[in-house]
């Protein structure tokens, strides 16, 4: 039984106001996220390649003072600040398995092949070696990741064609 739209509880309307306010403020946080990233591409390369041929008080101090000016950016943008107020979950993820920390490991893999006075095959033999090593590494997440979308496709499934599940 629906209460008709006059008698429904104030706080519903409150939280699907600040929900759709959320989500207007996110699209466009994430657009300016993005403008920014894309004027950063070669704004960095710019300063990089500045960097290169003049030498200023430090070796890529240009380059070095785009990026602070990038992750202040960022900070400013904050484009995930919507869920703070919301419960955190228990999503972790393994330094192991950022971008930093996967290219820290395959530069490790490089170097050692490289400094063993590896040949270009050894090399490649090696690094294809290590990108095997995180697939199987990361295997359960994959199984546990389809799984959550299998069970999310049901779900709407069900939602928007309640007769296809055998539910009336």
């Amino acid at each position: 039984m629906n209460l008709p739209p006059s008698t429904q509880p104030q706080t519903n309307r409150d939280a699907r106001w600040k929900f759709l306010r959320d989500v207007l403020v996110f699209q466009l946080k994430m657009l300016l996220d993005n403008v920014r990233d894309f004027a950063l591409m070669p704004i960095s390369l710019v300063a990089a390649l500045i960097d290169l041929v003049i030498r200023g008080e430090r070796e890529g101090a240009l380059f070095y003072r785009v990026l602070r000016w990038g992750s202040h950016s960022e900070t400013v943008i904050d484009v995930y600040s919507a869920i703070e107020d919301h419960e955190k979950g228990d999503f972790r993820i393994s330094p192991d398995y950022t971008v930093d920390g996967v290219i820290a490991r395959l530069e490790g893999v490089l170097s050692r092949e490289y400094e063993k006075g590896g040949t270009a095959a050894s090399i490649k033999n090696a690094m294809d070696r290590a990108i095997d090593q995180l697939h199987a590494e990361t295997g359960a997440a994959k199984d546990k990741t389809r799984d959550v979308v299998v069970r999310a496709t049901d779900k709407l499934r069900e939602t928007f064609n309640p007769k296809a599940s055998g539910k009336d």
